[in-house]
């Protein structure tokens, strides 16, 4: 046995750390999706641009700053969502775009943080 048989064990507060952060990133993904869409649909659009605003700035208020990253995200989606409701000239044209590249990028870091944790609980076997 070498010493390229020995994998390190990942701490199980950093795998609790990396579950929940892929966790996020994919639920934040999954509601950019949904809130392109429902920000063509007044109260609807409304609700779910408000909420993207909260959460995103609840968020940037948090400590980590794993938080920080997909609050800017969220906070930036919110006003870009009110903006496709109330036409707003400017942002209106581009919002849509926008969200999609944002929910795509999300996705992709959720992704990515997902298989690190199933490496590092792999690692725990």
């Amino acid at each position: 046995m070498d010493d390229n048989d020995i994998q390190q064990i990942v701490p199980r507060d950093v795998l609790v750390k990396q579950g929940i952060s892929a966790v996020t990133y994919l639920a934040g993904g999954a509601f950019l999706l949904i809130m392109t869409v429902g920000a063509r649909f007044s109260l609807l659009g409304i609700i779910l641009s408000l909420a993207a605003m909260v959460l995103g700035i609840g968020a940037l208020l948090s400590r980590d700053r794993e938080d920080k990253k997909p609050g800017l995200i969220l906070a930036i989606a919110g006003i870009l969502g009110m903006a496709i409701r109330f036409r707003i000239p400017l942002l209106q044209s581009v919002a849509g775009t926008v969200l999609g590249i944002g929910a795509i990028g999300l996705f992709a870091a959720g992704i990515l943080k997902g298989i690190k944790f199933l490496q590092g609980l792999k690692s725990r076997r």
